[in-house]
């Protein structure tokens, strides 16, 4: 479909969890010229779509919550966004936002003086505001604080008969994992309310929920951390009588996070683990399309090599930051995993000191024996940390990969005395 901008036809921008100046989280700590350029990728990733929507003739631009991150001190960022909308202003795109979350317990985000192209819906309920010129009705209520528990979609206006209504929600839709539940609501609830498009925010993660209506989270603008991998950015949405013919993807994100796992099993030299590691490395810089990339990397499988590798962690993380550097000045290893085994030995009785208490180490730390106890000493830390602090991810992955190592180093202190292994995460 070609798109010449009439009356019956147009197109919107739809972004959500800017999270403006908001740390990359495991990077800022890495070299200096790294944490200067990830410094402002939010901020990049924001003048990115700020050029799209000019770029692609948006007629208006829909933010669904958390443009800013927390309780934000420095004016300069919110002087920053308000640059941003008077370029939109200047282009003849109007904005609609409303506040999430994290912009609720900043202090500077509901006392922006901003534009006249932009409209930041209240708190106290749901308003709607009508644009003739396109037909459009657009409907949304901000944050009023952090924790917004209630269904408020619930009571969010009817839809304007004969126009395109857009409700802007910042909501964990039917619970999302890794998001706190705030404005609840389901997806059956948001089709049957009679709007057309559903603009969402909150989820950091792209999805399209349902379609026609359309539910759509945006997802954020740029991944902060290692959990937000792959492409990011916002949604564009063409329209035109009166319906949605394309939500398409767009990305701007200005760092991109990936994570990815080397299978070792076919290894059996450091020049073969080099080679798997170069492969993935060139193969997620190319999907990439020239970003600095943020990689976490998981070597796995069975190989030869595993005791050297736990046994000199922090020699094998420089070897590895050299492999990719080697392919790229601009991939940074954000954190290095290893879950090798070592291959399975022939039983034969070894009857030496150091061969019994290899036989006993192996006769008495079984997995079962070694979670039973783990788990009861993680109980004990756990009930003392803070509730935000702890979660289920974290327990399993301690209980999966604490007995396993600590068999794998008590082996190595027993079978290669000579090298005091290296504890690795």
């Amino acid at each position: 479909m070609d798109y010449d901008g009439g009356m019956d036809e147009f197109r919107f921008l739809h972004a959500a969890d800017l999270h403006l100046d908001s740390p990359l989280l495991g990077l800022t700590e890495k070299s200096g010229d790294y944490a200067r350029l990830v410094a402002d990728a939010s901020r990049r990733a924001f003048n990115d779509m700020i050029e799209l929507a000019i770029s692609t003739e948006c007629r208006f631009v829909v933010l669904a919550g958390d443009v800013f991150d927390g309780d934000l001190r420095d004016t300069q960022c919110g002087l920053f966004f308000i640059n941003g909308m008077a370029r939109l202003q200047k282009a003849g795109i109007r904005v609609f936002m409303i506040l999430g979350n994290h912009d609720a317990e900043n202090r500077f985000a509901r006392h922006l003086h901003v534009t006249d192209n932009v409209h930041l819906f209240a708190s106290s309920r749901a308003q709607t505001r009508i644009m003739e010129d396109l037909g459009v009705a657009v409907h949304g209520r901000s944050f009023g604080s952090r924790k917004v528990e209630d269904n408020i979609a619930r009571h969010y206006p009817a839809p304007v008969p004969g126009l395109f209504n857009i409700g802007i929600l910042h909501t964990a839709c039917e619970g999302r994992e890794g998001h706190e539940t705030y404005a609840p609501c389901t997806v059956a609830q948001l089709v049957n309310h009679g709007y057309q498009y559903w603009a969402l925010g909150h989820v950091h993660t792209r999805e399209i929920l349902h379609e026609n209506p359309y539910v759509v989270y945006a997802g954020n603008l740029q991944g902060r951390h290692a959990r937000e991998a792959g492409p990011k950015g916002a949604s564009l949405v063409s329209v035109q009588n009166g319906a949605v013919t394309a939500v398409e993807h767009q990305v701007l994100d200005a760092v991109r996070w990936a994570s990815a796992t080397v299978d070792l099993s076919t290894a059996t030299t450091h020049a073969d683990m080099t080679g798997l590691i170069r492969n993935v490395g060139h193969d997620l810089l190319a999907q990439a399309q020239g970003r600095p990339l943020a990689l976490r990397l998981e070597l796995t499988g069975t190989t030869p090599l595993h005791a050297g590798l736990i046994r000199a962690a922090h020699e094998l993380q420089l070897e590895v930051e050299t492999i990719l550097a080697s392919i790229s000045d601009e991939i940074w290893l954000e954190r290095l995993r290893v879950h090798t085994r070592q291959p399975e030995r022939p039983a034969v009785l070894d009857p030496s000191t150091g061969g019994r208490i290899a036989a006993d180490i192996r006769h008495a730390a079984t997995p079962d024996a070694l979670q039973a106890e783990l788990s009861q000493i993680l109980t004990t830390v756990l009930d003392r940390m803070p509730a935000h602090s702890r979660s289920e991810e974290m327990v399993a992955g301690i209980l999966r990969d604490v007995p396993e190592r600590a068999v794998d180093l008590a082996m190595l202190l027993v079978e290669n005395p000579e090298g005091a292994p290296d504890a690795h995460q």
